[in-house]
């Protein structure tokens, strides 16, 4: 998975690590150069000029270690930056495309543990993680070289022992360290996933009067975290410690020995300074050890996590019978024996449904809860499949339907009627392209056939031009404030003090239920759709308002065909025909004379609701 981002990046990271190989290059020159100092002064072959020179030479070289240590930060510090922003597109991409399924079965904070912290440890991997293993391996290399050349084999074995134990304990604590890395990941996925749902539901915790217990709930996952954190900082406490000591043994076998062979002529007094130094040098390399295979192990632990994304395929696909020449919806729906369950083997949610909607009516759907209303929206919407032929939009079947068509060809208010955090306009017009940018995309699409491409020539053209959601959308105020009347909003908006311009908080908290719900009816009107379909989408508005809108309604949606899932009959008596369902079945259907006259579920409901209202006035 991660092998085509490090291969589009290649250059970048062969530039890299060409640079960081000349960087260490030069640095073996330094010692050697002061052990020529040593011995030519102790010699007295090297007079005040010689030293300048020298120094001179130390002073250049080290000008292009620093220029080389800059230059190979941009590169591989930088390709690792553009991997991971590369990564968190696609990934996002991708969640994208996976269907409804998918996202119910997994939580937010898994998500956003992979967006923040796993990228965060991919990202270290691919950067400092190969600066360290280059160094520990590559550097580590040259400068045992240097000084079994340069100063004494016997005095370079000796000193390079303890070095193996290194390495030994480096791939022991690679095994440990990726374990407990994925288990600190899992449990800051948990506390991520708790706070945003605490935070989310902070009006039911206050209502409920339960902030001690989500405080004690909160604190057990905080401390699941900090233990699950302490078991990596542990591991690494212990491991680094013991680093150091053996680097301090190799030290002190050095000094040991080293004296030694000067005291006894072997090697001069330049060349064990120099060997000093040598062995400086690798103590960056035995530390970058195990930096590398501590970034690497919980790089590696982030990948498995992040692949696991990457390996969901979506099952809601355009399948090899869709056909790309439907471009457009009229408008007329059938539903053809319809049975659905939403896992294998489970009781059918829907069973046996079979309804007709000629283009331009109106059909309401009325049941209990749990009787599979809200299910036939999901269906229309292929947020699910079912069998061929079962759902037929002017008698294609719908997976005949490309997907994009079918969803740009029905406006959808949900249930759970969600506003983003941005202004009142902007929400309306969410689901509305201006034609201008309709036809620049078109174009793009010409000029740029891959969606990588088009999104960097998107990015490059828009960058920093807006930071709202309304980037790309209609934003004809005239237009967001006919949509808004119809939904009988606009008035409520006009009340606030900065109007269409007025910021919604988080999911629309800041608003009420019933301003929600008629924001999300003018965000559905705004798309113009030939298929409308109101999810119990007046369940929070007064009766008054209901009848207005479902007037407007009536009025707007002259020849298209509407869908209207409701519990109340006053909200779909004017509808053509009624639809209604028991345990998922069909029980009743016709329109509102007809299920009265035959003094079924729907006329006791009917009954009911009326005495209600009598009871109301009274």
């Amino acid at each position: 998975m991660i092998g085509k981002y490090i291969k589009r990046y290649k250059w970048s990271y062969l530039l890299g690590i060409i640079t960081l190989f000349a960087v260490d290059l030069l640095g073996l020159l330094i010692p050697e150069y002061t052990g020529k100092i040593t011995d030519g002064l102790k010699d007295k072959t090297m007079d005040f000029q010689g030293v300048l020179y020298m120094i001179g030479l130390i002073l250049a070289v080290g000008g292009l270690m620093a220029l080389g240590r800059f230059l190979w930060r941009i590169f591989i510090f930088g390709g690792a930056r553009k991997i991971e922003y590369a990564l968190r597109n696609d990934m996002f991409e991708h969640l994208t495309t996976l269907s409804t399924r998918y996202f119910n079965e997994n939580k937010t904070g898994d998500f956003m543990a992979h967006f923040t912290s796993d990228l965060s440890a991919i990202r270290m991997a691919l950067g400092p993680a190969v600066v360290t293993t280059f160094d520990a391996i590559i550097m580590t290399i040259m400068v045992v070289v240097k000084m079994v050349f340069y100063v004494d084999l016997r005095l370079t074995l000796l000193a390079c022992i303890p070095m193996t134990f290194i390495m030994i304990g480096g791939i022991y604590f690679g095994s440990k360290v990726e374990k407990r890395f994925t288990k600190k990941q899992e449990a800051f996925s948990n506390m991520t996933d708790e706070v945003q749902e605490s935070i989310s539901g902070v009006r039911v915790v206050k209502a409920f009067v339960q902030e001690e217990k989500e405080i004690v709930s909160f604190s057990k996952t905080n401390l699941k975290n900090k233990k699950a954190n302490l078991q990596v900082v542990k591991l690494q406490a212990t491991v680094l410690p013991l680093l150091d000591l053996l680097i301090g043994l190799s030290s002190v076998i050095t000094l040991l020995f080293g004296g030694k062979l000067v005291l006894d002529g072997v090697i001069t007094a330049g060349k064990f300074v120099a060997f000093i130094s040598y062995i400086g040098m690798l103590v960056w390399p035995m530390i970058a050890a195990g930096e590398s295979i501590n970034l690497l192990s919980q790089g590696f632990a982030s990948i498995k996590r992040v692949r696991t994304i990457f390996m969901e395929q979506p099952e809601i696909v355009d399948g090899p019978e869709c056909d790309n020449k439907v471009t457009k919806l009229l408008g007329e729906i059938a539903l053809n024996h319809l049975t659905f369950s939403y896992k294998e083997g489970n009781t059918p949610v829907l069973q046996d449904i079979s309804v007709k909607i000629p283009k331009g009516n109106t059909l309401a759907i009325l049941g209990r809860t749990g009787s599979g209303k809200t299910t036939i929206a999901n269906l229309l919407l292929r947020l699910y499949d079912v069998e061929d032929g079962m759902i037929t939009f002017d008698r294609n079947s719908i997976r005949k339907i490309p997907l994009h068509v079918l969803r740009e060809q029905i406006a959808y208010v949900p249930q759970d009627n969600f506003l983003f955090s941005d202004t009142i306009q902007t929400n309306i017009a969410f689901g509305v392209r201006k034609l201008r940018d309709i036809e620049e995309e078109e174009e793009k699409m010409k000029l740029f056939p891959s969606k990588k491409e088009r999104m960097e020539a998107h990015l490059e053209s828009d960058f920093m031009k807006t930071e709202s959601k309304a980037d790309g959308i209609y934003q004809d105020l005239d237009m967001v404030q006919e949509a808004a009347k119809t939904a009988c909003i606009h008035d409520n908006i006009m009340d606030f003090p900065k109007q269409y311009s007025t910021m919604v908080g988080e999911r629309g908290v800041t608003v009420s239920g019933g301003q929600k719900q008629r924001s999300s009816i003018a965000r559905a009107l705004m798309k113009d759709a030939p298929i409308l379909i109101l999810d119990d989408a007046l369940s929070a508005v007064d009766t008054n308002t209901e009848e207005q809108i479902l007037r407007n309604l009536k009025e707007n949606r002259k020849d298209k065909t509407t869908i209207i899932i409701a519990h109340r009959i006053s909200t779909i008596q004017n509808a053509d025909n009624i639809l209604v369902l028991e345990e998922g079945r069909v029980a009743e259907y016709g329109n509102h004379e007809n299920l009265l006259a035959e003094q079924g579920i729907y006329a006791k409901l009917y009954e009911k609701q009326q005495l209600e209202k009598q009871l109301e006035r009274e």
